[in-house]
């Protein structure tokens, strides 16, 4: 996994001790958020409850939202490498919830797609995390959950721009 550059690295802004400190809150809750996602695996309410694990539930709903495709494809939307879809979706083919195809266009190449009963899965633990985000933002108005998950969204998508920067750039030299 690639590291993120050194600070010296990055272009910023000047920074005062306002922003620091903001900046310094911020890495604090996100790790305390990545704890408490660990700790729960957001796994939802009542019997889904942590039986899926993240990866799991990643690649599942990709198929699910993007339909069928190789491992390649997969992999560069997920943004990791094809021997790490490789080694996650062997335990998904395994147990049923993908399954394996040869392309309809060329007979050699494997295409992965979402099984009825990964599907009926993936639904079982939607609903159950679903759930576990009702309850709790329970106390958050709409337009609150609206923002964070938009916040929420933007800093996903700026920090997997700033992850494929450093694996585009190459090792530091």
């Amino acid at each position: 996994m690639p590291s993120i550059p050194a600070s010296s690295d990055l272009p910023t802004a000047a920074e005062t001790p306002a922003e620091a400190g903001l900046l310094d809150a911020l890495q604090h809750q996100v790790a305390v958020f990545a704890r408490r996602a660990e700790q729960t695996r957001l796994g939802g309410v009542g019997q889904a409850r942590n039986s899926m694990d993240r990866a799991a539930y990643l690649l599942l709903n990709r198929l699910d939202l993007e339909g069928p495709m190789g491992v390649k494809a997969l992999a560069g939307g997920m943004g990791i490498d094809s021997s790490t879809v490789t080694r996650q979706v062997a335990p998904l083919v395994d147990s049923g919830l993908v399954k394996r195809t040869s392309h309809p266009e060329d007979g050699r190449a494997v295409v992965l797609a979402l099984s009825p009963r990964g599907l009926a899965r993936l639904e079982e633990v939607r609903s159950s995390r679903r759930e576990l985000m009702a309850r709790v933002t329970r106390d958050w108005t709409e337009e609150e959950r609206e923002a964070f998950t938009s916040l929420l969204t933007r800093f996903n998508v700026s920090l997997s721009e700033l992850m494929a920067s450093v694996v585009d750039a190459g090792p530091a030299s």
